[in-house]
């Protein structure tokens, strides 16, 4: 019996079993594949907007950001490949994730690290192309540029964590 309110756990299961992602998923070698490209794609957007965000706290210097900027596009290459892996989990174990308080703040800390990159190029942006090779950048893209590695690296410890709660059904669940 569903009780929540907001997410049908049961129909997210049921799509995932009627779309064939569960019976792919729970093959011998379906999910540790899934794992294996869902952690190629945090490596390529970690290493590449990780290290634009630590180029723009002053580390690095030498490197210009321009340049360094470059590299994001794999980034988001490696968040697509993540989100995609990510959802072939949800939809093989909707109950392990949709009510898992560590799956709840992962996917908020991805919002707000989406939010802060859209806020970043709207106010930020032009000044840090305007930064020197050796110059530390403004104050402004140096916030950022924080909040942005602490949205990433809360993000992956959430995902660590996630298989710490296995939570039996709305156990977690803050609005049922």
């Amino acid at each position: 019996m569903n009780v929540d309110p907001v997410i049908n756990v049961t129909a997210v299961a049921q799509w995932g079993r009627d779309s064939g992602i569960y019976g792919l998923m729970t093959t011998r070698w379906g999910w540790p594949i899934a794992e294996s490209f869902h952690f190629i794609g945090l490596c390529l957007m970690f290493g590449t907007v990780g290290l634009f965000d630590l180029r723009m706290l002053g580390m690095a210097r030498g490197v210009q950001l321009r340049a360094l900027h470059r590299l994001v596009p794999y980034g988001l290459g490696g968040f697509a490949i993540s989100i995609t892996t990510g959802l072939l989990f949800v939809m093989t174990a909707p109950e392990q994730y949709l009510h898992n308080p560590a799956f709840l703040i992962k996917l908020s800390l991805m919002l707000l690290a989406v939010l802060n990159m859209m806020l970043f190029y709207a106010i930020a942006a032009r000044t840090v192309w305007l930064t020197g090779a050796d110059d530390l950048p403004p104050l402004r893209a140096r916030f950022f540029g924080a909040l942005s590695l602490l949205c990433w690296l809360g993000v992956m410890t959430c995902g660590r964590v996630i298989t710490a709660y296995r939570p039996p059904a709305y156990f977690w669940c803050p609005w049922c």
